[in-house]
């Protein structure tokens, strides 16, 4: 019989049993960087959209950049600058202040803290990132350079000194001092436990030289007002620094919510006290009549407010009872105005 050819091999067809895969490993993923800080107000926020949607679209980005940069999405910094410096107005005046140094001084408060809040994320740029309250900022995330945060820094200081162009010599060799201050501050956290301190001073010289404005004098009422605003500045500054205190700690920042540790929140109810009292002084030294004892007395239960919060110590309780120190602002205004008027 003819032998037959030998047959081929069959070619097994690959299947999933046969095959094998390679198998990737998995590739960690960043977090992504908040478009918007965690500390963006939504009202503040939804005007700041409402005012970039008139600009032309190639335009909105970068400015965007540049009002979350200067805090235009968070002003309650803004106010904080503004009541002590209202404060100051309305008792140097003894009433309504003039018109021209009120606009000068009303508008240099939102110029200046714009500015400062400029310069903070310059010197900052390394640590903010490390923030997660912070990392989420226009330097932090690349979006603005150092050189623009500068420019934007001697933009905004250009535009409030020539404000005080318009004021008396003494405001305008005053106004030196308070540009320092405000440069000083942010580098401070790398030096020093008590930043906080700088920042009182740094907000607070608004109330010199709105006395120096007013009546081309400094008179003791004004440095009183002027230490008990630190004291302010020290308590709501503190309490903004519990917000970030176990990251500070990480990266080496330093800050009095540090300092001062488990013992925060007894130490604040001694500033408190120390503040109320030294506004009991300024009280009395103006002569400011029963509508200015109530708001003081508001401001002590504004304060208990505060201390309820913050008992946890936990990060967004100590970031309202910061916003809330608004309030007291705000009360402490109320009750001047009305003591003088009924004068």
């Amino acid at each position: 019989m003819p032998m037959s050819p030998p047959r081929k091999p069959r070619r097994r067809l690959a299947t999933a049993a046969t095959t094998k895969t390679p198998v990737r490993k998995p590739q960690a993923v960043a977090a992504p960087v908040p478009a918007r800080p965690a500390d963006a107000t939504a009202g503040a926020s939804k005007v700041v959209d409402w005012l970039l949607s008139r600009l032309p679209p190639a335009w909105r980005g970068k400015a965007r950049d540049y009002l979350v940069l200067t805090r235009m999405d968070r002003p309650i910094g803004a106010l904080l600058l503004l009541w002590p410096t209202w404060w100051a107005l309305w008792i140097a005046a003894g009433d309504f202040p003039p018109f021209g140094p009120w606009v000068i001084f009303t508008l240099g408060v939102f110029f200046m803290r714009a500015a400062g809040c400029a310069i903070n994320d310059f010197a900052d740029r390394k640590l903010d990132p490390h923030v997660a309250r912070t990392a989420g900022r226009p330097l932090a995330t690349g979006r603005v350079t150092p050189r623009e945060a500068l420019a934007v820094f001697g933009v905004l200081l250009l535009a409030s000194f020539v404000l005080v162009l318009f004021t008396n010599r003494l405001t305008i060799y005053l106004s030196f001092a308070g540009a320092a201050l405000a440069a000083i501050y942010p580098f401070t956290k790398r030096y020093t436990h008590l930043p906080q301190v700088v920042l009182g001073a740094a907000f607070g010289w608004s109330i010199p030289m709105a006395f120096a404005a007013v009546s081309n004098a400094v008179p003791p009422v004004a440095w009183l007002l002027f230490l008990a605003n630190i004291v302010w500045s020290t308590i709501y500054d503190t309490q903004y620094a519990m917000v970030d205190r176990e990251d500070d700690i990480k990266i080496g920042a330093k800050s009095t919510a540090i300092l001062f540790g488990d013992a925060d929140l007894p130490i604040l109810w001694i500033l408190m006290g120390t503040f109320v009292l030294a506004m009991v002084m300024v009280g009395t030294r103006a002569s400011l009549g029963w509508p200015y004892w109530l708001s003081i007395v508001a401001t002590c239960g504004l304060f208990g407010w505060q201390q309820w919060l913050t008992r946890g110590r936990e990060r967004m309780a100590c970031l309202a009872a910061f916003r809330h120190n608004n309030w007291v602002g705000l009360a402490l205004w109320v009750g001047i105005v009305l003591a003088l008027a009924l004068k």
